[in-house]
């Protein structure tokens, strides 16, 4: 992992270098969103949920962190995070590349993660990414977001979120196909546009082997939750 952050420094930093005579005012900026932090209610344990991003870096470059999961009972279920650098390829329209890892669970997987991330026309929220593990190891993955502006304050977030496997990983519970698709629906008040709580639910199905690797061990396939959150960011 260290490797692969200081590769991704130097590529922004090389990055910088090239861009630096073509603009005289490109600052390095920064930004942490915390999209998601919020408590889900249901059947059986009541699980903290996370979902976060952060980039620093300039017009064209950046270094991009971002990090999901679930923390139930003192420790995480399911932990992700990723390390990207990321390039500018079109107007509002981001090239990454990078490393992801599987933290938890158990065994932990490490990913060359390969995506775009941008803002579709009609303001829809894009990420897509494709990663490539060891042993053959392949997967994908398609998240959306759209922010409907019910008033200056208050705003309603639909989201959704697909995951593709190319092969069966029994060790974590996933079968190769479609795996899971999580969708949400959240409806926030701004008190200040950098801090908003919210209330709203959150849906996750599993499919294929996943459901039936989740069945075997007396899982739930199709869970729906209430959630109380809080989203910032600076």
């Amino acid at each position: 992992m260290k490797k692969m952050l200081f590769v991704l420094l130097l590529s922004l930093l090389a990055g910088r270098s090239v861009y630096a005579g073509e603009t005289i005012d490109d600052p390095l900026l920064g930004r942490v969103l915390v999209d998601q932090l919020e408590i889900r209610t249901g059947d059986g344990d009541d699980p903290v949920a996370w979902d976060a991003e952060g980039w620093l870096g300039y017009d064209i470059n950046k270094l991009w962190i971002k990090t999901e999961g679930d923390y139930v009972d003192g420790q995480s279920k399911e932990a992700e995070l990723q390390a990207l650098y990321s390039r500018a390829i079109a107007p509002f329209w981001d090239l990454q590349i990078g490393w992801r890892g599987d933290i938890r669970p158990n065994p932990s997987r490490n990913w060359l993660a390969l995506g775009v991330k941008g803002l579709a026309p009609y303001f829809f929220d894009i990420d897509v990414a494709l990663f490539i593990g060891d042993a053959g190891r392949t997967s994908m993955r398609l998240s959306a977001e759209y922010e409907i502006m019910l008033t200056q304050r208050i705003i309603l977030v639909p989201d959704i979120e697909l995951n593709l496997y190319g092969r069966d990983d029994a060790a974590v519970g996933i079968g190769s196909g479609l795996s899971s698709i999580e969708t949400g629906l959240r409806l926030r008040y701004e008190i200040r546009r950098e801090f908003a709580p919210y209330i709203g639910l959150n849906r996750t199905r599993l499919y294929g082997e996943t459901a039936d690797f989740a069945r075997a061990e007396a899982g739930d396939t199709d869970d729906v939750r209430l959630v109380f959150g809080i989203r910032f960011w600076f």
